[in-house]
């Protein structure tokens, strides 16, 4: 039988990865967690046999407790001396676990055997709309070819502050929202909503983060990002685009975000950072960043109708944002907006320039007139109950991939 350190390469949570979590063990106790394969390492189990004693100071502290957020406040040293750390404790070179059965039994737990929570308390979610691909696919459909972009978009990530309180976790069961609803010229009413999508992004939680009034400069912005997860900002769009004039979305996306459990490092992704779209015009010089922040990352999302398997339905990439990750946090801090630790931020939808990498339903079906298929003769403009939705996302292929797991959630009734 394989040692459970044991992890191919090719594995998604091989020890390229080394993603973080929280879960929660049949004795009730939650705790972080690093993923190695199909199981995981109790961080605090390890911190307190003193497993991280040299690579950084206080580890007790950063994993002593149900949560990542004392973790994620340390800063990027502490996150460097704590993977280096795990690399080594995995490594077969390595005999202070695998010399250790004692340990390593209290230690690891195999994924089935444990319920994955959020990763931390999130503060504060502020969603983007980073993807020009779908900001002109919105556009077409609501204000025509000519006026597809807003005026200020090529300037500016445009973005708005969500709701943090109803940011789940991956597995958490979606409730149809209700909202007010208006067609034509009638007078609105109430009821459930008729529209309800989802939208694939990807997020990222800040670390240290910076002061009331002391803006984050591009160039520093990746020192204040922890990791990554897979977002899928439910939205219903009926109640939206009734409420959403003048203040932007409320009711028709504060009902319910779903994340995946494990965060990816920032830097198991920097072997696939790459180029970004064209910016033009150039960006003004507290945006402009001189290094290529985009990711290589294949995102997915299937559909699957009640009794019936998942089908594709998209497959879009990160590297298709065109405002980055760090343009993301310097704008976000450039008036003097102060994040913190564990704050989530998200890219919003994620299209790419195929039919088929349109991240939502309202641009796969072009405003539900072209019903997608969705496997067992079923087709769908927006989503019905019973529906599940699943999206995954990994870099790499091969014997190097960095896997994101996945983020799903199935639709109850109203």
């Amino acid at each position: 039988m394989p040692h459970p350190l044991d992890v191919p390469p090719s594995h998604p949570f091989s020890p390229a990865n080394l993603p973080y979590g929280v879960f929660r063990g049949t004795d009730g106790r939650s705790a972080p967690a690093v993923a190695i394969g199909d199981g995981l390492l109790d961080l605090g189990v390890l911190a307190a046999r003193s497993a991280f004693d040299g690579a950084v100071p206080g580890a007790d502290a950063l994993f002593g407790g149900p949560t990542l957020r004392p973790f994620m406040a340390a800063g990027a040293p502490a996150w460097a001396g704590v993977r280096r750390r795990l690399a080594e404790l995995v490594s077969p070179a390595c005999p202070d676990l695998r010399g250790d059965p004692e340990l390593l039994a209290r230690a690891w737990r195999s994924r089935g055997e444990v319920t994955m929570l959020l990763p931390t308390e999130i503060g504060d979610y502020t969603d983007f709309y980073a993807s020009r691909q779908h900001a002109t696919n919105v556009g077409i459909m609501f204000r025509g070819p000519e006026n597809a972009l807003m005026p200020n978009w090529l300037h500016l990530p445009v973005g708005y502050h969500g709701r943090a309180s109803s940011i789940v976790v991956d597995g958490t069961p979606i409730r149809r929202p209700h909202g007010q609803l208006q067609t034509g010229d009638a007078p609105p009413t109430f009821g459930p909503s008729r529209q309800l999508d989802f939208e694939l992004e990807v997020g990222f939680f800040m670390g240290p983060g910076n002061a009331l009034g002391e803006p984050i400069p591009v160039e520093r912005a990746h020192e204040h990002i922890f990791g990554f997860v897979l977002v899928n900002d439910w939205s219903a769009r009926d109640i939206q685009r009734w409420e959403y004039v003048p203040l932007g979305p409320f009711l028709g996306k504060n009902f319910a975000t779903s994340i995946s459990p494990w965060v990816v490092p920032l830097e198991a992704l920097l072997p696939y950072r790459v180029a970004g779209p064209a910016q033009e015009p150039a960006p003004l010089p507290y945006l402009a960043d001189p290094e290529p922040w985009s990711f290589d990352v294949a995102l997915e999302v299937s559909v699957a109708p009640p009794g019936a398997g998942p089908k594709v339905v998209c497959r879009s990439n990160l590297r298709h944002l065109y405002w980055n990750v760090r343009q993301m946090v310097a704008h976000h801090t450039s008036g003097g907006c102060n994040l913190r630790p564990g704050d989530l931020l998200a890219s919003g939808t994620i299209s790419g320039p195929d039919p088929d990498s349109f991240g939502s339903l309202l641009e796969l079906a072009w405003r539900g007139t072209r019903p997608v298929d969705v496997g067992s003769g079923a087709e769908r403009t927006f989503l019905a109950d019973g529906d599940r939705v699943t999206m995954s996302g990994r870099a790499g292929s091969g014997d190097a991939v960095v896997g994101f797991g996945e983020v799903s959630g199935v639709i109850l009734p109203a």
